[in-house]
C-alpha cells in the first residue's frame, strides 16, 4: 500500500508568520531498504545557522543556544518536528536512541520545533512535551518558521544529516528508512575520524503512540476538522465557516467521512464545542485512531466518552480512554482513543463531549 500523500498547507491561524506552501505528505510507509556498505552522499550545501537575525535569538530547550561555530567538527542530525504530529511521534524512538548511542562519538542531535497548530507555539506546551517524551537533546523553537525556510524544509518529520565540515549530505522526509538513516550517521562519523564508532543498528521497542503504524491495514488518511483543510464532511447543511451552528450527524457514513452533532463553531484551524453533549463521528479503517484536541481555556477540563460501532471499546481502547470509553481532555495534544485489539475493518467511531469548551484539530490513524 502506498500511503504517501500530498497536500497544500494554508496559512496557520494565530500569530504564525509563514504559510507552509507545498508541504510534503507526512505519512510514508515504514519499509526498510537494503543499505550499501558505503553510501554515496552528495553535498547539498552548507547547514544554515540556527540564529536568525531577522527575528532575534530563537529560544532553546535542553541547551544553551548553539551557533555554527559550536558545532564545528561535529556530525549534526537536524530533526524538524511538531509535538502533536503522529508521524513524528513514531520516528522519535529512533532519534532518541541514535542521540544516546552516538553522543560520545561526535553526534549532536538538534530538534527544530516548527509548530503546525497555534497551541504548539506555546513554549510551556513544548516544554511539557519535551519532558513527557523523554527528549534530552537540544531543541530550538522555530515559531516563525525562519529555520524551516532556511533549510527549505518540506515536511514533518524531516531529518537532515550534516557532516563535520558543516555540509548537508543527506535528508529524509517522513517515517521509515531507519536503517539507512543510521548507516548515514555511522558513515559521517567515520569520515570525521571518530574512533570506535558503534556498528549494528539500534533496537527499539516503541510503545503507545510511538509504536509503528499497522501499514498493512491502514486505509484512513489524516483528516483536519477546521474548514481551512477539511474534507469529506457530511453533516447536513455542510460547513458553517466561523459560525455558531447546530449540526446533526447523518444516519450512516461512507468510509473516511465524518460529521458533527451539537452546537459547534468550525474555525479555519480548530472546531470548538459551544455547549455540552456535542459529538463527532467518523467512519474509519485503521488499527489506531487519534484526535488532536485540547481545552479552549487554560485549566479547563472536558469529559468525554468514545464508542466504536455503538459499543464501548473494551480491549480496543486507546491510551487516553478506559475500557468503557471514558476520558478527560486536560491539555492540548494528540490523544490516542482507539487501538483495535482484533480484526481491523471498517468501523464507526463516535465521541461525545459532556462539557463545552473543547477545541478539535485533526484525526490521525495508524
Amino acid at each position: 500500500m502506498n500511503t504517501t500523500r500530498f497536500f497544500l498547507a494554508v496559512t496557520i491561524a494565530g500569530s504564525m508568520a509563514a504559510a507552509l506552501i507545498g508541504t510534503r505528505a507526512k505519512e510514508v510507509t515504514s519499509v526498510q531498504h537494503s543499505v550499501p556498505a558505503t553510501l554515496r552522499l552528495a553535498v547539498e550545501g552548507d547547514m544554515p545557522s540556527f540564529d536568525m537575525p531577522s527575528i532575534g535569538m530563537n529560544p532553546w530547550l535542553n541547551s544553551r543556544p548553539l551557533a555554527k561555530a559550536d558545532l564545528r567538527g561535529k556530525v549534526v542530525l537536524v530533526e524538524f518536528w511538531t509535538y502533536s504530529c503522529i508521524n513524528w511521534l513514531r520516528t522519535l524512538p529512533y532519534v532518541r536512541a541514535w542521540a544516546e548511542k552516538y553522543k560520545d562519538h561526535g553526534l549532536v542531535v538538534i530538534g527544530v520545533h516548527s509548530p503546525e497548530f497555534g497551541f504548539e507555539q506555546n513554549l510551556d506546551n513544548v516544554r511539557r512535551a519535551v519532558k513527557v517524551l523523554g527528549i534530552t537533546y537540544p531543541v530550538v523553537i522555530d515559531n516563525e518558521y525562519a529555520i524551516w525556510r532556511a533549510f527549505d524544509n518540506e515536511a514533518w518529520p524531516a531529518l537532515y544529516f550534516v557532516d563535520a565540515q558543516g555540509r548537508i549530505r543527506h535528508r529524509q522526509y517522513g517515517e521509515g528508512s531507519y536503517d539507512q538513516a543510521e548507516h548515514v550517521i555511522q558513515q559521517l562519523l567515520t569520515e570525521a575520524g571518530a574512533g570506535g564508532v558503534p556498528q549494528g543498528l539500534v533496537s527499539v521497542d516503541p510503545r503507545g503512540v510511538e509504536a509503528a503504524a499497522d501499514w498493512e491495514h491502514l486505509r484512513s488518511p489524516e483528516r483536519y476538522v477546521g474548514y481551512g483543510r477539511t474534507e469529506s464532511f457530511t453533516s447536513p447543511g455542510g460547513v458553517g465557516a466561523d459560525q455558531r451552528r447546530t449540526y446533526a450527524a447523518p444516519s450512516s457514513l461512507r468510509l473516511n467521512h465524518w460529521a458533527l452533532a451539537g452546537d459547534w463553531t468550525m474555525g479555519r484551524q480548530a472546531t470548538v464545542l459551544n455547549a455540552p453533549n456535542g459529538g463527532m463521528t467518523y467512519r474509519f479503517h485503521a488499527r489506531d485512531l487519534h484526535l488532536v484536541m485540547g481545552p479552549s481555556a487554560p485549566g479547563k477540563t472536558v469529559r468525554f466518552r468514545v464508542l466504536i460501532d455503538g459499543l464501548p471499546p473494551g480491549s480496543s481502547h486507546g491510551l487516553d480512554v478506559d475500557g468503557q470509553g471514558y476520558g478527560i481532555v486536560t491539555e492540548q495534544r494528540l490523544y490516542q482513543l482507539i487501538r483495535q485489539a482484533g480484526v481491523v475493518t471498517d468501523r464507526t467511531f463516535n465521541i461525545t463531549f459532556f462539557d463545552s469548551g473543547v477545541e478539535t484539530f485533526s484525526f490521525t490513524f495508524g
